[in-house]
This record gives structure tokens, C-alpha cells and sequence, in this order.
């Protein structure tokens, strides 16, 4: 390896990060305490202050009961609106256009019944073709809704023979040449599978000049790389909070719709008791009066205990700020991509992510050959202490959170990847 531990620690020394803000599991291999955790762009690690946070909100419930809802520390009528300043800031936003709600795929239903509209011609909904597979479903689904036929409606681009990412200026002219087509752009802004950084503005300007709407799954971006969503003048968005957010499996999402739509009322949205006016809503009338925020897009009333988890990670964020984590996040990502570059050749590995730093996210996705991705994963976690996310059939990212990564963990998984394949085996 080009590095030695010895540097991976003298990093650490002079650049700490956040970690000791966040419970990391415990290794079951290798010769060290703590896993080196590189899964974060599947499920992040636990803030140590969700825990007494979570507690503090279920002791008001035993409390007060009912009377929480307006007499708790933190209301349970307005919980919501805590959030929505720090994710407002977290992805670029005003707050009127931002609001924490549901789940992922429920919320790019919700956004698609408003913003999804095929007339005639138009009609056609534009993805990547290594999208995540719930966003295939779902896109599908909804053109079936419409009475089209989803093979016929759903476009996947795909990147050009023998790349594996999918280039801007393919996206631009397919939309310069058939955007007369497209009703909605819907592509994640970092690619789960490539970790590959969309460019967000490019293709938001030359879906709206085309006359489509310009939608994005920030699953992989919120949380991990800074977004400008209200500048860029992204029609909508939706992330969910348990990758880089840090929220617990399942949290609750967030929703960004342009503040140019809001208030509109020729936009059909489904609605429910938390769609209407807070300042209304215990009129109790049977006609919604929604208010011109994003907050009409609210169906029900929201989890409160659910929220707890998303109001602590997103306060941190709060603190830290997005830049800052960017800038520890390109070090952190450069220096795994150094480390690797030290160990791959001659070995049944490729890096399949961009190698320009503007294109990615801080995630190294690694292609392997003559064993399953499966297979590696399980081998770098029992045996290494590694714990890495796998793609069947061949594809294993690496993800150096910058809040709580090491560069020690970044010299573990070289040093791991260098063991499992030995130069005079490969």
C-alpha cells in the first residue's frame, strides 16, 4: 500500500471529524474495537443524542397524554416545523418549501400525482437506467395509472457501451432532440449504484426549457453533497433520512416543491387532515383550506416519535454545515481513492466511480470479478472489521461519511481489499 497506518492516523490527528458524536457498532473480525463503517450511503450511524432526545419526547407522552399535543417541551402540534428550517438550509430551500412527511416513494407518489400530468404527446416519464429499483417501480406504476402502456412511457437512459456512468450531455440532447416528449425528468441526484453526481442545475435548466417538469430523488444527495434547490429551480424533490441523515431505518423524508408552484390552485394534490390551514384545522370543516406553503401537500398528521430522530440529526447538521462536510468529505474520498488506486491494479477490482471529484458524492463504488459482491462484503466485515454495502451481482461501495469516517478507516479497507486479494492470486 502507498500509505501507512501510521499516515491514516496522523490524518486523523490533525482533522477529526465528528464520530465521537456517534455510536459505532463494535467489530466482530479484524484486529480492532470498532468496525471501519463504510455503509453509511445505506443506513447511517445513530447520533449519541438521539437516544436521551427519543426518551425526552416519549417521558412528555407519559406525562401529559393528550395535552402534549399543545403542552409539551416541544408541542406535538407544531413538531413538525422544527425541521423545517434545518432541512430547508440542508438542501437549499426556503421553508415554505420544505417540509418533513412520510416516506420516500409515498412522497414522489404524492409529488407525481401534482406533477406528473401526460397530455396527448407528452407523456413520457425520463429516468437513469441504474435507478433504484423503487423509483422503476414507482414511475411505472404511475404511467399505468395514466392508462400508458410503461415500456412505452418510461425512458432509462443508459450510459454509453462499455462506461458505467451516465454522461450530462447525453441527458441534455436527448432532451434538446425529444423533450417535446417527456412530461417529467425524474433522476437521482447521486446515482445509487455509481455514486456518480448528477449535475442538478444542467439538466433541471434543459428539462424546464424543454417543457417538462424537472423532479429529483435526493436519496444519495441530501445530506451528502450541498444542493441549491430553490436557485437551481427544481420543480420538486424528495430524499429520505436514514442514508447520510442519519435519521434510523425507515425515518420519515422530506419534500421540496418550488415556491412558483405553491398556492397554485390548478395543481391536484391528495389531501388529509394535515393538508388544511394549522390555524383552521380544528374548524373541523369539511372543505380543506390549504395553505400556500408545501405543507399542503401534508396528508396526515405526522409521527411524533418519528420525527424526534430527523429534528437531532438535522440540528447537527444545523451546526455543521454543508460546506464544511463537503470539504472533509472530497479529502476523506480522495484519500480512499488514492489508497485504492495503490491496491487495484492487479487485482480482480475496478472503481466504476467518476474519478473527477465534482462528479461524486463520497462514495467509491468498486466493481470485483470471481466472487460476489455478497461475498466480499461478508469476508471484509468478519474478517476484516470492514463493514461495506454490497450490490449484487459484482458492485461494493465504500462510503466515507465525513461526520463520523476516519482516515483510518479508509487505510482499513485498503489494507482489507489488499488481504482478501493477494497480488500473486489475482
Amino acid at each position: 500500500m502507498r500509505f501507512s497506518e501510521e499516515d491514516a492516523r496522523e490524518r486523523d490527528a490533525a482533522e477529526a471529524g465528528q464520530r465521537e458524536l456517534f455510536r459505532v457498532p463494535q467489530a466482530e473480525g479484524g484486529v480492532y474495537a470498532e468496525v471501519a463503517y463504510m455503509a453509511g450511503n445505506s443506513l447511517g450511524l445513530p447520533p449519541k443524542a438521539t437516544r436521551e432526545e427519543l426518551l425526552a419526547d416519549l417521558d412528555e407522552w407519559a406525562r401529559l397524554g393528550v395535552e402534549g399535543h399543545l403542552d409539551a417541551a416541544r408541542p406535538w402540534l407544531p413538531y413538525h416545523e422544527l425541521l423545517t428550517g434545518p432541512a430547508a438550509r440542508l438542501v437549499g430551500a426556503l421553508p415554505a418549501e420544505t417540509v418533513v412527511m412520510n416516506s420516500l416513494t409515498v412522497n414522489l407518489h404524492l409529488l407525481m400525482v401534482s406533477f406528473y400530468r401526460p397530455e396527448g404527446a407528452r407523456n413520457r416519464i425520463v429516468i437513469e437506467d441504474s435507478a433504484f429499483p423503487s423509483d422503476s417501480y414507482a414511475v411505472r406504476s404511475q404511467a399505468a395509472f395514466h392508462g400508458l402502456d410503461p415500456d412505452l412511457a418510461v425512458v432509462r437512459l443508459r450510459p454509453r457501451d462499455g462506461e458505467d456512468c451516465l454522461r450530462t450531455e447525453d441527458v441534455l440532447e436527448f432532451l434538446r432532440v425529444e423533450g417535446d416528449t417527456v412530461a417529467l425528468v425524474l433522476l437521482g441526484g447521486v446515482n445509487y449504484l455509481t455514486g456518480e453526481l448528477m449535475d442538478i442545475p444542467a439538466i433541471t435548466a434543459a428539462a424546464r426549457a424543454a417543457g417538462a417538469v424537472a423532479g429529483w430523488d435526493l436519496a444519495h444527495a441530501a445530506g451528502n453533497v450541498p444542493l441549491k434547490l430553490h436557485e437551481w429551480g427544481v420543480d420538486f424533490a424528495a430524499w429520505c433520512s436514514y442514508k447520510y441523515l442519519n435519521s434510523g431505518p425507515g425515518a420519515l423524508a422530506g419534500v421540496f416543491v418550488h415556491e412558483r408552484h405553491l398556492g397554485d390552485p390548478r395543481i391536484p394534490r391528495f389531501e388529509g387532515w394535515w393538508s388544511t390551514a394549522q390555524a383552521t384545522r380544528f374548524e373541523m370543516t369539511p372543505t380543506s383550506r390549504p395553505p400556500a406553503t408545501v405543507e399542503a401537500w401534508q396528508v396526515s398528521n405526522p409521527p411524533i416519535f418519528a420525527m424526534g430522530p430527523v429534528r437531532t440529526s438535522l440540528e447537527l447538521f444545523d451546526k455543521v454545515g454543508m460546506e464544511v462536510l463537503r470539504e472533509r468529505s472530497l479529502r476523506l474520498t480522495g484519500y480512499l481513492e488514492s489508497l485504492l488506486d495503490g491496491v487495484l491494479p492487479g487485482r480482480p477490482l475496478a472503481l466504476v466511480t467518476p474519478r473527477d471529484p465534482q462528479r461524486r458524492g463520497c462514495q467509491l463504488s468498486v466493481r470485483v470479478t470471481g466472487m460476489s459482491a455478497n461475498e466480499l462484503a461478508r469476508r471484509l466485515r468478519y474478517e476484516h472489521g470492514v463493514i461495506a454495502d454490497a450490490r449484487q451481482p459484482d458492485i461494493v461501495r465504500f462510503a466515507p461519511v465525513p461526520l463520523y469516517s476516519t482516515f483510518h478507516d479508509c487505510w482499513r479497507v485498503a489494507r482489507a481489499l489488499a488481504e482478501i486479494f493477494p497480488e500473486e492470486e489475482a
